[in-house]
């Protein structure tokens, strides 16, 4: 048994041994017996010079190597310390490769003991992590890591991190340590040795199992314990409520309470709404504690209704706030218990029979190795089952679908029930009064395949700007090649062994083959004949696009409009290939289906495994069915829908999406939604347009006379907190190309970096324009001792570019469409917003162009009626980014001159609250940006 790991980590001149780059800082981390035993650290003259982006990630130079040692010097040392021992690193192959080529050329003997990667480890034991770089590790728990890229601080937060995770080891369940173990083998480390070697040490323990774990059919989950609150007798449920008594109640929940008019105002016009059944849209601006706003008093009304509530949010950050930071509080101030549950689609759930199956078979590539590690562990660890917890690589992504959750085909999966995670949400929503839920899954109810939520009658839409967006896309169509072929892969050729061959060894387990089913071998033609047709179709389907691309310099990503009254040639050869493919797929489908009934017929009473393997083959099929009718609705159906194709010029192929979507949704909405609802609430920071709200319930399909409306401003002082500044020196938008507009901007934003010291959010409402930017702000160098956090360029989600550019102190975040909302960044962190140019639509993106069309044929103004309020919206929202707080302070730069030149400009500035507005030279307004922040 090894008692010895050395943890190593290395700088080096670049990545590749192989071509010369050399270790610049060697330093190791002796653990022995859970203790750090010995800590060695070391400089290293290369013998060549270290690159300029080296020296600024490690802050080591040429200067402070030249005297230091050559490897050789210290190659003794380091064999002493590796001698007997687990080398441990974080990216392990990265520090070994160099350590062998290193190790070799002092002429000593390679390192071929056994390695463990830090990284592999933390993606099994922190399976809800939002990453896996040392330093985001570090944070999450709480590890001093002072002087992140210089070898010695890495390796002892590498050591202190191990450390830890060997403790977490220990502490997990010995069944799923078993699990894991035996997964193990399949991983570039030799963590299975480690496993094996704590197993045999605790085996003795191995039946002690934690209070908050139970073993279900071979597997350790999270006990779910209901506790009953012991105040169980009930005030009586009184609203409206006077607003002593509403200060009251909140006083509760709030160390710091401050009285908010506007919060108490929108509470009885949301409680009124549902009691006077009106739908109903509040316009509440930032500050005036929306969440709380609504939820309080539809509270009281499920209570005293006894009936569910239905809050639907378009993002899942605003969720996950409701559920876990105003639903507690909600809980603390009223005198009544109140049960919540976050409901979302079925495929969003773990099915635990199929994942157990999995646990079954074997020759996994690496990917889903991983992944089975790391839910064994989340498994003793989630409530929820819900795949939006987990961190999964994208071979997870694809894994997934096979363990997600799916309705029964057959009933003996019944034994899994008690503990099914979809089930139990379900049931939960069935008793619970508030239902937390997006606004695609309450739209799905419309569509009437078996209702996921439960029935209700009464609804608030946060977010309620998005919900006509949403709507469009929940009527239409998508269809994108990843997507399709990883579909049709599932199925695979005989020979490859996935679901046909499963299917074909299944059958011919039967006594008798039926003589009726399509042979194996015509099967497989049919499967080849259609990977084949797919792949032609997508071809056609870019090649089509192309011919509608006039400017070839122009971006690499694209729009361009299928029309269906079109004739062309690559028009009738793309209809031709698709009207092909849906044959294919029909006959590959009804041949599968044909296979399935006559198993349920021969076979009634199936294994266990069997019906899982059954039940996976089945949502396949229902799957290419879905296929099969989108690619009817697309190109042979005749509809009223925009149809067009998004891709990438550069990879046509892996990036080409179809799509459909009504260029209305307001008749679809009123009809199916809002007439069978008693009253809906629908809320936002952005609703309105001058202070009309018009424009959105035209889009919805609401009845300005039956709607009642109420807007309740923001409890800030914007006119104390923010200055608005237009500069006068930058060409107008439309009389100079990109290049000469992104010369001029570029020059201001350096200047305005340096005055703010960075901490500057930079909106664009393009693409090719953010990326111009980008890389001539990088190439002017002005800006070197700042970070550039750009969309689209550094990696990461939304959420993961805003916590970085939190991080820095001087920094600066460029982002497009989903920066201009959501974005919450409080405090000294932003304290000035770039809006680039006023945010309006393409006027030749498919979905504006058809809906301005269809104004026109109206006979209305499509300027006026649509691309000037959906504008104004999108820079309302944009607007709103700046300040978050009663003490934020900010400056908003509007960079387009629009805003001031044209009559349409006043009605941007009269939508956002009245701030003082200031026009000037660039170094005018620098001056005043350095003295008033």
């Amino acid at each position: 048994m090894i008692n010895k790991f050395v943890v190593i980590d290395l700088e080096t001149t670049g990545n590749i041994p192989k071509k010369g780059d050399r270790i610049i800082q060697f330093a190791a981390v002796v653990i022995e017996n859970g203790k750090i035993t010995e800590e060695f650290s070391s400089l290293i003259n290369p013998q060549k010079p270290i690159p300029v982006f080296i020296e600024e990630l490690t802050g080591i130079n040429d200067d402070m190597v030249k005297d230091a040692p050559l490897f050789c010097d210290i190659s003794e040392k380091v064999k002493a310390l590796l001698d007997g021992a687990y080398f441990v690193a974080h990216n392990v192959l990265f520090d070994l490769s160099f350590l062998q080529e290193e190790l070799l050329q002092a002429g000593c003997e390679g390192f071929y003991g056994s390695v463990l990667d830090t990284v592999e480890m933390a993606r099994i034991l922190y399976p809800t992590a939002d990453g896996y770089k040392l330093s985001d590790l570090a944070e999450k728990e709480n590890l001093q890591h002072d002087r992140p890229h210089q070898a010695d601080s890495d390796a002892l937060v590498t050591a202190e991190l191990f450390l830890i995770m060997l403790e977490q080891l220990t502490l997990l369940p010995y069944i799923t340590r078993r699990q894991l173990c035996q997964l193990a083998g399949g991983l570039k480390s030799d963590l299975q040795q480690l496993l094996d070697e704590i197993n045999q040490r605790l085996h003795k323990h191995k039946e002690e199992i934690p209070d908050s774990i139970e073993i279900f059919k071979e597997m350790a989950l999270k006990k779910v314990v209901v506790v009953d609150d012991p105040h169980t007798e009930q005030k009586e449920v009184q609203y409206p409520l006077s607003e002593e008594d509403k200060i009251e109640v909140i006083k509760h929940g709030f160390q710091v309470y401050e009285k908010r008019s506007g919060q108490f105002k929108m509470m009885d016009t949301v409680y009124n709404a549902f009691k006077s059944q009106k739908h109903t849209l509040i316009e509440a601006g930032t500050g005036v504690g929306k969440s709380l706003g609504y939820l309080l008093p539809i509270a009281y009304f499920s209570k005293q209704r006894k009936t569910p509530i239905i809050v639907s949010t378009h993002t899942i950050q605003l969720q996950e706030q409701i559920l876990t930071r105003e639903i507690p509080l909600l809980a603390t101030i009223l005198p009544f218990k109140i049960s919540s549950v976050l409901l979302k689609g079925r495929n969003h759930y773990l099915s635990l029979a199929k994942f157990h199956q999995t646990l079954l078979e074997e020759n996994d590539n690496y990917d889903t190795t991983l992944t089975k590690m790391q839910i064994l562990v989340w498994l003793t660890e989630t409530e929820t089952g819900d795949k939006d917890e987990l961190n999964l690589s994208s071979g997870g992504q694809i894994f997934w679908n096979k363990i997600k959750d799916e309705p029964n085909v057959y009933k003996q999966n019944q034994e899994w029930q008690e503990k099914d995670f979809y089930y139990k949400a379900k049931s939960k929503a069935n008793n619970a009064d508030i239902i937390i839920t997006n606004h695609s899954l309450l739209l799905s109810d419309l569509k009437g395949e078996g209702s996921i939520l439960p029935a209700s009658d009464y609804v608030v839409i946060d977010e309620g700007h998005q919900f006509e967006k949403v709507a469009s896309q929940f009527f239409g169509y998508s269809l994108d090649y990843l997507s399709t072929r990883l579909l049709i892969n599932q199925l695979g050729l005989y020979e490859q062994k996935q679901l046909f061959y499963e299917l074909e060894t299944f059958l011919s387990t039967m006594p008798k083959h039926a003589a009726n089913l399509l042979q194996r071998s015509e099967l497989n033609q049919l499967v080849v004949d259609a990977t084949y047709e797919m792949d032609e179709f997508f071809k056609l389907i870019a090649l089509f696009a192309k011919t509608k691309i006039s400017n070839k310099k122009g971006p690499n990503r694209i729009k361009a409009r299928f029309s269906s009254s079109e004739n062309g040639r690559e028009k009738k050869a793309l209809v031709h290939s698709a009207e092909r493919f849906v044959f294919l797929l029909k006959d590959i489908n009804s041949a599968i289906i044909k296979r399935l009934d006559w198993i349920q017929q021969e076979k009634p009473l199936l294994t266990t495994v069997e019906v899982t393997k059954i039940e996976e083959i089945s949502s396949f099929s229902n799957e290419l069915e879905q296929l099969r009718k989108t690619v009817i609705s697309c190109f042979m159906a005749e509809t009223k829908d925009v149809k067009w194709i998004e891709m990438d010029i550069r990879s046509p192929q892996n990036i080409t999406t179809f799509l459909a979507q009504p260029a209305t949704v307001a008749e679809q909405l009123k009809e199916k939604f809002f007439q069978t609802k008693k009253a809906v609430v629908l809320t936002s920071a952005t609703l309105s347009v001058n202070h009309s709200f018009d424009y959105i319930m035209r889009e919805i399909g609401l009845d300005t006379d039956t709607t009642l409306q109420m807007t309740i401003p923001s409890p800030f002082e914007y006119e104390n907190q923010v200055q608005l500044l237009i500069p006068d020196d930058l060409p107008e938008i439309n009389s100079v190309t990109l290049d000469e507009y992104v010369i001029a901007i570029t020059e201001h934003i350096i200047t305005i970096a340096e005055a703010t010291k960075g901490r500057m959010l930079i909106l664009f409402t393009a693409n090719d324009m953010l990326k111009k930017t980008y890389e001539l702000i990088k190439e002017s160098g002005f800006l070197n001792e700042y970070v550039l956090i750009a969309q689209g360029i550094t990696s990461g989600s939304r959420t993961r570019l805003t916590r970085n550019f939190q991080r820095y102190e001087k920094a600066l975040l460029l982002g497009t469409s989903s920066f201009w909302e959501g974005v919450d960044i409080p405090g000294e962190d932003l304290s000035c917003l770039v809006i680039v140019r006023l945010p309006f639509s393409p006027p030749g993106e498919p979905l504006t162009e058809a809906k301005c069309q269809l104004i026109v044929e109206q006979g209305g103004n499509a300027f006026s009626e649509y691309s000037l309020p959906e504008a104004i919206l999108r820079f309302k929202q944009g607007f709103g980014r700046l300040i978050r707080t009663e003490t934020d302070r900010g400056v908003i730069i509007v960079f387009d001159r629009r805003i001031v030149t044209t009559k349409y400009g006043k009605a941007f500035l009269k939508s956002i609250p009245s701030v003082p507005v200031k026009k000037g030279i660039m170094d005018e307004l620098v001056e005043f940006i350095h003295n008033w922040l």
